[in-house]
């Protein structure tokens, strides 16, 4: 029988996603997997994690993929940094993602500058959606703006939002299913258990954050059963 699944923040975690997707959730073509973005930074391997879901891309599983505030910066930085090559020195782009874990993804990759990544792998975070509606929730990397007329219209608070309050009447009467936000797991756990109180479900658990007791874990959730399945880290 198929399964969905959905997978928050990676951060250059391949080892990890790799077990959680095969050991623990057996994941067949059959089954739909939504991602919610920030596959880069932070952890040692964001290439890893982008090939890894490529190869899926390619043996034709069901994947699909939102775009984070990470691959953002990243491709923000990486269009900069071709403009200014001519002239040295670092631009704020450059800056600002090296202070949220470019050094470990620019690593991963084998170069210096963010304009020594390949044209491919920006091209497949610039081809992530910003949201996807399913039929109870609205899947996003960091939540919506409900300031405005109409969430949809406002891609960037998609990728990089920290609060929101849900207005039914502009969501499409659906909860919104979010990562980019590390809380811990028995919080998510908890609204899961309780979903009737609660507008969102946050799946984010940190899964960099290894040295604090709750988080760690690169988390997948079954909007259909109401399962949680966590994968401590393996690249650490």
């Amino acid at each position: 029988m198929s399964q969905r699944w959905i997978i928050p923040d990676i951060h250059g975690c391949a080892q990890t996603v790799k077990v959680l997707l095969e050991n623990m959730l057996k994941v067949t073509k059959h089954d739909q997997l939504y991602f919610l973005g920030d596959y880069i930074d932070r952890g040692p391997d964001g290439k890893g994690v982008i090939d890894y879901l490529m190869q899926l891309q390619k043996e034709e599983y069901n994947v699909h993929f939102i775009k984070g505030n990470h691959e953002d910066m990243c491709v923000k930085a990486f269009m900069a940094d071709q403009k200014k090559k001519l002239f040295g020195g670092k631009h704020t782009e450059q800056k600002e993602w090296e202070a949220v874990g470019a050094k470990e993804t620019l690593k991963s990759f084998g170069v210096k500058h963010p304009r020594e990544i390949p044209q491919m792998y920006i091209d497949w975070m610039n081809a992530c959606v910003p949201y996807i509606e399913l039929e109870e929730y609205i899947l996003v990397h960091a939540g919506l703006n409900f300031n405005i007329a109409d969430p949809f219209e406002d891609t960037k608070s998609m990728m990089w939002t920290r609060k929101f309050k849900v207005d039914y009447n502009k969501s499409h009467g659906k909860k919104i299913i979010h990562g980019h936000i590390p809380v811990d797991y028995s919080f998510i756990n908890l609204v899961i258990e309780n979903t009737q109180n609660h507008d969102f479900i946050a799946l984010d658990n940190g899964v960099f954050v290894t040295d604090k007791p709750g988080l760690g874990n690169l988390t997948a959730f079954n909007p259909d059963t109401k399962q949680i399945m966590a994968q401590s880290n393996m690249d650490f």
